[in-house]
């Protein structure tokens, strides 16, 4: 698999991940994964992972700091 991929997204806001990330992630009967809002984009991470990853790269306060200062787009400001 490539490091960088394209998806297509329902007009329902629906995405699908590849098989081999499925597989890989144990998720071949689906179930829960973790999205982190960057605000430039979006990193879909195993489920759990989230937390963790955001806590190792920037503070509560921190990231509660950015999200506030998100003010050009309305539904950002509010993640």
């Amino acid at each position: 698999m490539n490091g960088l991929q394209e998806y297509l997204v329902s007009s329902s806001g629906q995405m699908s991940l590849p098989a081999a990330v499925r597989h890989r992630w144990d998720l071949d009967d689906g179930g829960p994964v973790d999205v982190i809002d960057l605000g430039f984009g979006v990193l879909t991470v195993p489920h759990g992972e989230g937390r963790r990853l955001l806590g190792d790269l920037l503070s509560r306060d921190d990231h509660a700091a950015f999200v506030r200062s998100l003010t050009d787009d309305p539904d950002l400001a509010t993640t």
